[in-house]
């Protein structure tokens, strides 16, 4: 379809429809040319500041200055009315690098992956001539996840043991990058994660906001943003242009929520944005705009498209929502909607609030406000995601749930139950901190402690299947089997055609005396989703005590091709493949065992041997050579070497024949003597 036949078949249509299928549909809306640029493009800093409040920073916060921040608005154009698409990290990341509302993307909530079928901001640019680098402050954001792509540089290397790191090693590691030459232009984005659970700021802003850590973290996260502003405007060999924007905000009890994620309300969706560059006039916006629109005018800064840039007038009706609720414990789905001084708020029932006079939304005014059609046929078409979104991703290894655990995301693991008398959210925030509990305490796998909180958590919430089946497994994996298998009968009434069921109680089955019982149950969960990590594993195992060997080492490959194995699972898929006598499988495992465990590998012998099987000659003699003569086998290692050294063709071949047959046992003294290769033997 050409621009102008695109254009064509928009007229006509009500506002909200053309909304939805801009933020929806496939990148194909007709794309206006940019506004003038300066003959060379400007590089492109993108600062993202994980849960900060519109509230928390800038010339309007209270109870804090953020000088940095200030500095740079009072430069560029700073929009009063900024909101997020969506109260969590990836996803409102997502919209941002795609230009896309959620519905758009996919990706309604954390540890998601962004599919390749939306195209990144990164590769726009890239595509365009532009060096691009990411500096990112949490496993959230990890490469893994997908919005790595397009960028040349992708930083995300969290200190050992870590899933975050602070702002000030971030920013050194961007302003290194800085220091490199370069004459393309370049797109560079940095991502801060101070303010997050738990509020911990550096000294001496410990101090100075001993009552109100949340905003030490927000000052000292500014320091680092002025550093790495003044670096990036100082490296540019041409114009500069700058976005700070924050991801979404924290609830910090607003509203009865205290982080975020769960909520649509001004404390987690009302956020900062500035821009500072080309073509944008310093001053004061007060429109909504949404937080996606960055994606546009990064393409309008680098002379692609001007199309829904924040460089140009462009009113709308701003979007946004809240499904992790939803998606996973079955409760409302929650759309946003702003345009002028509304707010709007739809779940079984719309709430409306105006946002100027009531920043705090106390007041509901949804019989009396005067909204607009646009606006109400907006957030009632918005698409609701299906429940099956909700099941988390299968290939998350138990060490990615962990890691996301410590950052405060446990993502459900059943799709949820949907019914249409199903409780607003905001109905249930008591519920939040025991829901956090339970989540954190059964992915560390804390089982007779998880125990109370899931029944305190179904007491006031029976429909909640994810809830069910972690109490369920918890019974499972502490003994208590006939109160498990209650339990997955309640989650089998609840949800008789959920997969979820069936792969939590085949889990169930293959962790006790009846594992054979969870042989056909798994089989059918992984031709289902084939990337089930769990399930993959425990059929591996099961396996392996059926002696169906070739099966588990080839289960166990698919494990590893999803997650990264630890040394331990190299060196025991190593000896299940010599098992097997799959030499190159054996090989490649016990490489990679070795590269991980460095002079503490012990496989140097079946290593060598398994090359010596290969004909890799001179790989034998090298993993021969370093096998302790304390070993048990010595002795095989040094027949082993001694077959090596004559097909080498060694000088010393001779010793080492002699070598092994004096210190031979009852195996080797009988191979030594029936060994064509060795002269002696000839006779």
């Amino acid at each position: 379809m050409t621009s102008r036949s695109a254009t064509r078949s928009l007229r006509g249509l009500p506002p909200f429809v053309v909304v939805l299928l801009i933020a929806c549909g496939p990148s194909t809306q007709p794309e206006s040319k940019p506004a003038a640029n300066p003959a060379k493009p400007p590089s492109i800093l993108i600062v993202t500041l994980d849960t900060t409040r519109a509230d928390s920073i800038g010339p309007e916060a209270a109870g804090i200055t953020t000088p940095a921040f200030n500095r740079f608005a009072a430069r560029g154009r700073r929009f009063r009315q900024a909101y997020a698409t969506v109260p969590e990290t990836l996803p409102s990341h997502t919209s941002m690098m795609t230009g896309l509302y959620p519905a758009g993307h996919g990706v309604h909530e954390n540890a998601r992956t962004v599919s390749k079928d939306h195209v990144l901001l990164a590769e726009r640019l890239h595509e365009a001539g532009y060096r691009t680098a990411a500096f990112v402050s949490s496993f959230v954001l990890a490469r893994r996840f997908g919005l790595g792509r397009g960028f040349d540089v992708y930083d995300d290397d969290m200190p050992q043991g870590r899933a975050e790191r602070d702002s000030e090693e971030t920013t050194r590691r961007a302003v290194e990058f800085l220091k490199q030459a370069a004459s393309p232009p370049t797109l560079m984005w940095v991502h801060y994660y101070d303010p997050h659970v738990p509020y911990a700021p550096p000294e001496p802003f410990r101090t100075r906001f001993a009552k109100n850590p949340y905003l030490g973290e927000i000052a000292a996260m500014d320091l680092q943003l002025g550093k790495l502003v003044e670096a990036f405007e100082r490296s540019a060999s041409q114009p500069a242009a700058v976005i700070v924007v924050a991801d979404h905000g924290e609830g910090l009890g607003d509203h009865g929520e205290p982080q975020h994620g769960t909520l649509v309300h001004q404390s987690t969706m009302h956020v900062p944005l500035v821009l500072l560059g080309p073509g944008v006039t310093p001053g004061v916006s007060d429109e909504p705009v949404s937080t996606r629109r960055i994606f546009h005018t990064v393409l309008d800064w680098a002379g692609i498209s001007a199309t829904n840039s924040l460089r140009g007038p462009g009113a709308e009706v701003v979007l946004g929502e809240g499904m992790k609720p939803f998606l996973e414990y079955g409760w409302q789905p929650q759309v946003m909607s702003v345009e002028g001084r509304f707010k709007v708020i739809q779940t079984n029932r719309l709430e409306a609030y105006d946002v100027i006079a009531d920043p705090g939304e106390s007041m509901d005014i949804a019989r009396e406000a005067n909204l607009s059609r646009g606006q109400r046929n907006a957030i009632r078409d918005y698409p609701i995601p299906s429940a099956e979104a909700a099941r988390a991703p299968s290939a998350l290894s138990d060490e990615d749930r962990r890691k996301l655990a410590s950052l405060g995301y446990v993502s459900a693991g059943a799709a949820p139950v949907v019914r249409k008398d199903a409780p607003r959210p905001s109905d249930m925030t008591p519920l939040l901190d025991a829901i956090e509990r339970a989540s954190t305490l059964f992915v560390q796998e804390q089982y007779e402690k998880v125990i109370p909180v899931l029944e305190s958590i179904l007491a006031k919430d029976a429909f909640n299947l994810d809830a069910t089946l972690r109490l369920a497994t918890a019974h499972s994996a502490v003994g208590h089997d006939d109160a498990a298998v209650k339990l997955f009968e309640a989650a089998r009434a609840l949800a008789p055609a959920s997969p979820d069921v069936r792969a939590y109680l085949a889990l169930h089955y293959a962790r006790g005396k009846d594992w054979r019982e969870a042989t056909p149950l798994l089989e059918r969960v992984i031709a289902e989703t084939p990337d089930r990590l769990p399930a993959l594993e425990a059929l591996a195992t099961i396996r392996v005590r059926e002696d169906g060997l070739s099966d588990a080492l080839s289960l166990r490959q698919r494990v590893y091709a999803l997650r990264a194995p630890t040394s331990r699972e190299l060196v025991e898929l190593g000896q299940l493949a010599m098992r097997v006598e799959n030499t190159t499988a054996a090989i490649d495992a016990f490489e990679g065992a070795r590269r991980l465990q460095g002079p503490a590998f012990r496989q140097d012998l079946e290593l060598g041997v398994l090359y010596l099987a290969a004909r890799r000659f001179e790989d034998a003699r090298d993993a021969l050579d370093r096998v302790s003569p304390r070993h048990p086998a010595f002795p095989m290692a040094l027949f082993k070497r001694a077959q090596v050294s004559v097909l080498l063709k060694e000088a010393d071949q001779a010793a080492r024949i002699e070598a092994a047959k004096r210190r031979a046992d009852a195996t080797t003294r009988e191979l030594i003597a029936r060994e064509r290769l060795f002269p002696a033997n000839h006779r």
